[in-house]
């Protein structure tokens, strides 16, 4: 039994559909009730009660560990969760971290994010550490601009990073619970170039075939519209990457290609798979 936790997010969904596919037993873990597919067990946990998990993890053998915004916050202890596993039999995990811990290891959310690297590293489980960088899923944000207004708002439009497709770090991380190979592997995850916010909204409009404004923002109204679905915290330190990425993080890491034996998807294919998001 393989459980995923974040099970109906931008990596999960796909991580459940394909570890579903290869035949494994797969335990989907949401706050919410919600679809899963067919033959997946479905329970609902809240994360920042690591008690709740104990019903997911009776069974299983491996972990994917994704943890939701709010448990990037200052006070919470995401640790447990790792404490819990090990308790429950849970013999390989597999972390969704963050490039910024490598790139930015100072930041509030950063600390935080190390911290339950090491709890890991130390757990005496088998584990592999994914950190990826900015996720292309992150435009869905533009979603209902482009949709009502043809619109894209957003700061620092003409700065770019190689954002991954969650397709992508969903394949990687089902490599790494079903393959022994990559325990103890650390692998930063980018897409295959640099894009701009303005470079995404292009993409977006060539796949609507329909034109797309892009409209900046100042930081200070990006904080505060981010702010509203994450901590404060992980919005600044967001934003600082976005705003000012340093040459860590404008590299473009070989790591995807050498888990999947190919390159990462552009931005453009993503764009393309999820346009009905914008229409």
């Amino acid at each position: 039994m393989i459980v995923v936790t974040g099970a109906t997010g931008n990596v999960g969904r796909p991580l459940t559909r394909a570890l579903a596919q290869a035949g494994q037993q797969v335990t989907a873990v949401s706050r919410h009730a919600a679809a899963v597919p067919d033959g997946v067990r479905h329970v609902v946990a809240d994360m920042a009660r690591p008690e709740e998990l104990a019903p997911a993890l009776d069974g299983a053998k491996a972990l994917f560990l994704l943890l939701s915004g709010d448990m990037h916050a200052v006070g919470t202890h995401p640790a447990d969760i790792i404490a819990q596993a090990a308790a429950g039999g849970v013999r390989r995990v597999v972390l969704l971290s963050s490039l910024g811990v490598a790139t930015r290891p100072f930041g509030a959310t950063r600390i935080a994010m190390k911290a339950v690297e090491d709890a890991l590293r130390h757990s005496g489980l088998e584990w592999t550490v994914l950190r990826p960088g900015g996720f292309a899923s992150n435009a869905l944000w533009w979603a209902e601009s482009v949709r009502t207004r043809r619109v894209v708002a957003a700061p620092f439009g003409d700065v770019g990073v190689p954002i991954i497709d969650p397709a992508d770090i969903a394949e990687v991380a089902a490599a790494c619970l079903l393959d022994g190979r990559h325990a103890g592997g650390v692998y930063e995850l980018t897409g295959p170039e640099v894009i701009t916010p303005r470079g995404q909204a292009e993409a977006i409009a060539a796949a609507l075939g329909s034109p797309v404004r892009f409209h900046h923002l100042t930081r200070e109204e990006a904080r505060a519209a981010m702010a509203q679905g994450m901590p404060v915290e992980l919005a600044d330190d967001t934003l600082d990457i976005l705003g000012s990425p340093n040459p860590a993080e404008l590299r473009v890491s070989p790591d995807t290609q050498q888990v999947l034996g190919r390159a990462p998807r552009p931005f453009a294919d993503w764009a393309a798979r999820n346009v009905g998001a914008f229409r």
